[in-house]
């Protein structure tokens, strides 16, 4: 009898051929390819996109509202810097007024002072005035009988004699009158 050899069995030192290229399998690996394909493109449209996108959606809304809010607190605080920076300015104009105000209120009563210290110096050197031409007046009475009483004594050492008091008088006041 005749032996047959299996189409399996290879000649010694051949390997068998990488399964994916197996030209006996190829069919049914194509299949399976196919319905693993149709599997995972139905799994991925069906449940995993709406699910990435639904979370892409959210966070695009979330990011856009976020985005709203700071735009929102932007222009509040724009509103709120310019509410300041006028607000500032009023207030250095108010101080301004004031100042000036108290300036001019300070200037005002300092004047109507010095008016009413001038006034009174005024009055009191006039009594000053008026004092020292009465003391000048007495001490200048005073003069002429101390200046007779000193004639008449001079003349008395020097000449013995006591003057006449009338002659002492008219020189002592033709004296006083050069």
């Amino acid at each position: 009898m005749a032996t047959t050899t299996a189409h399996t069995e290879q000649p010694a030192g051949h390997k068998e051929p990488f399964p994916p290229f197996n030209s006996q399998t190829f069919a049914s690996q194509l299949f399976w390819l196919v319905i693993t394909f149709v599997f995972l493109y139905v799994m991925m449209a069906k449940v995993a996109l709406p699910r990435i996108g639904a979370i892409i959606d959210t966070r695009q809304k979330r990011i856009d509202d976020d985005l709203a809010h700071a735009q929102k607190l932007k222009a509040e605080s724009d509103a709120a810097l310019a509410s300041y920076e006028k607000a500032l300015a009023d207030a250095r104009n108010r101080g301004q007024a004031i100042a000036s105000e108290m300036r001019d209120k300070q200037a005002a009563a300092s004047e109507a002072t010095r008016k009413t210290l001038e006034t009174q110096l005024n009055a009191k050197l006039a009594d000053a005035e008026k004092t020292i031409a009465a003391t000048k007046t007495a001490a200048m009475s005073n003069v002429s009988a101390i200046a007779q009483d000193a004639a008449a004594t001079i003349v008395e050492r020097l000449t013995g004699t006591k003057p006449q008091e009338q002659a002492v008088a008219a020189a002592v006041a033709g004296a006083l009158k050069r």
